[in-house]
């Protein structure tokens, strides 16, 4: 009893000597791992209590008493050392680590423009040049504004070719495209049916359709309105040739292919030529090396009309061109989906 008695208050006394030594975290860290063990390894003083069955039943409780008193003395000046070490430990780095307010600031890391972004300013300057205005309008639409208004009445079989976005409020959509916004410019900026105008119209829309190397669920159009008088179908291709120019510039090459739009008649849709030399450029353009940019066409009376115009003075053309494939053909990006991923190693190269 005595020897393990002795055994106890040496083990005290080394553990408080190595305790004052220990001037780390890690150096204490280590200290209680010794002394009181770990998940997989036993402490040096629950070796000693291991020892308590060896003694006579007698002389347990003295032993046992004496054991949790080195405990808890040991737990205490380990909670005090730690203290100390980690008030030591700031002080240290506050002294290593002080700030030189003469040293210049560090630049902050500049943003950069989002590629659809860019090719918005890219095609807004390139209308403007051309004397167009800029008209924003919403991208909370009625069903009305979307659809009604612009020649396809409820239960039209036109409207199944915009697969939409309802809301829980009845008659209110995410739009389809930027096409309602006609409507809207129409009945603010017409005067009543007597300004002619020539506006573009940018903005997201909305489509619940499958998303593939070439298709979206969310993307952006830039609408355009043209109205005046006399206004004829080869004003459209006047100006679609001028942008292609200046967009695509001499390479670019374009074509009209005829079609269908409720609110245009005639329609067309309008291609750019990119090409079949990559497998990835044939699956874009399904073979064909055109990719679709812009469907369009001279307005429908009866939209004219619902805007405020007489279509018996009144003419104009219409249309509506995804920015992001004009930027795959500009860029030679082969996959759509890469606009809305937030890569940044495919955003940093713009």
């Amino acid at each position: 009893m005595s020897t393990l008695l002795e055994q106890l208050d040496q083990l005290e006394q080394d553990a408080l000597a190595t305790l004052h030594n220990a001037s780390t975290s890690e150096a204490l860290q280590a200290w209680h791992t010794h002394y009181f063990g770990s998940k997989r390894t036993k402490g040096a003083l629950e070796a000693m209590l291991g020892l308590l069955s060896s003694l006579d039943k007698a002389e347990r409780p003295a032993f046992g008493k004496r054991a949790n008193e080195v405990k808890q003395r040991l737990l205490e000046a380990f909670e005090a050392r730690k203290a100390q070490v980690k008030e030591a430990e700031l002080a240290a780095e506050l002294a290593s680590g002080q700030l030189d307010v003469t040293l210049p600031g560090r630049p902050p890391t500049m943003g950069r423009l989002h590629p659809t972004t860019l090719t918005h300013r890219r095609i807004i300057a390139i209308f403007k040049r051309m004397g167009f205005e800029v008209y924003r309008s919403p991208e909370v639409e009625t069903d009305e504004m979307n659809f009604g208004l612009l020649n396809m009445p409820e239960h039209h079989p036109a409207r199944d070719m915009w697969d939409t976005f309802y809301t829980t409020r009845s008659g209110v959509i995410l739009r389809t495209h930027t096409s309602p916004g006609q409507i809207r410019v129409m009945r603010e900026w017409g005067e009543n049916g007597t300004r002619p105008l020539r506006v573009i119209l940018p903005g997201m829309v909305y489509r619940y359709e499958q998303v593939t190397a070439r298709s979206e669920s969310q993307f952006t159009q830039i609408e355009g309105l043209v109205i005046g008088r006399n206004i004829t179908m080869a004003d459209l291709k006047g100006v679609f040739a001028e942008f292609a120019r200046h967009m695509f510039g001499s390479a670019g090459q374009i074509r009209f292919r005829g079609s269908y739009f409720p609110f245009t008649e005639p329609s067309v849709e309008i291609d750019v030529y990119l090409g079949t030399d990559t497998p990835r450029a044939r699956m874009l353009t399904k073979g064909t090396g055109w990719l679709e940019i812009s469907g369009a066409g001279m307005v429908h009376p009866t939209v004219l009309r619902n805007g405020g115009y007489d279509p018996e003075e009144w003419s104009g053309f219409a249309f509506g061109m995804g920015p992001e494939r004009q930027a795959m053909r500009v860029h030679g990006i082969n996959d759509i989906r890469y606009f809305w991923q937030n890569d940044l190693r495919f955003l940093e190269q713009f």
